[in-house]
């Protein structure tokens, strides 16, 4: 069994793959493909940049930095994995890497908003979900973590001097 979790470098995405790891750890025999979308190019970035060899490099080079904190999750569970990193329309190139790869499910980080929220915001494990030939598994942050401020996992100022001030 292959399955697909994708990564924007997230606290959440992370516990994505932490959620396979511990399905592996009691017994599930899988690989994991460890999955990064990059927005494609700019109009702007294809004028500046000139050389479209470039503009991969880079967009390739930022989807693998954002994969290595997975990767090493992966490593020191003794687990299975490959990497694809990708450019386009995060959902539409999600279920081509599920084709590609030859995936049976996906495991994605949901934030947990309601519909409106999600509509509004262009949720893409929304979009996933609807556009999957696959079983789609949605891990949402669990009731009191800490919001993640960034794809860095980085708290917000406010909530940081809170917890300061708890010590």
């Amino acid at each position: 069994m292959k399955i697909l979790v994708p990564v924007d470098g997230s606290a959440l995405s992370l516990e994505a793959v932490r959620h396979v790891l511990g399905l592996v750890r009691h017994g599930l025999k899988a690989q994991i493909v460890l999955a990064n979308v990059q927005e494609p190019a700019s109009l702007y970035e294809i004028v500046i940049a000139r050389d479209p060899a470039v503009l991969e490099d880079v967009s390739t080079g930022a989807g693998t930095y954002l994969l290595q904190e997975a990767q090493a999750l992966c490593e020191g569970a003794g687990v299975t994995f490959k990497t694809a990193v990708v450019s386009g329309d995060p959902a539409h190139a999600l279920i081509d890497i599920v084709e590609q790869y030859g995936c049976s499910a996906i495991v994605i980080g949901a934030h947990g908003k309601g519909a409106l929220a999600s509509a509004l915001q262009g949720s893409v494990s929304l979009a996933v979900v609807h556009a999957s030939p696959v079983p789609v598994t949605l891990v949402k942050q669990a009731m009191g973590d800490q919001p993640a401020d960034d794809a860095w996992g980085r708290v917000p100022a406010t909530d940081r001097d809170d917890q300061a001030a708890a010590r």
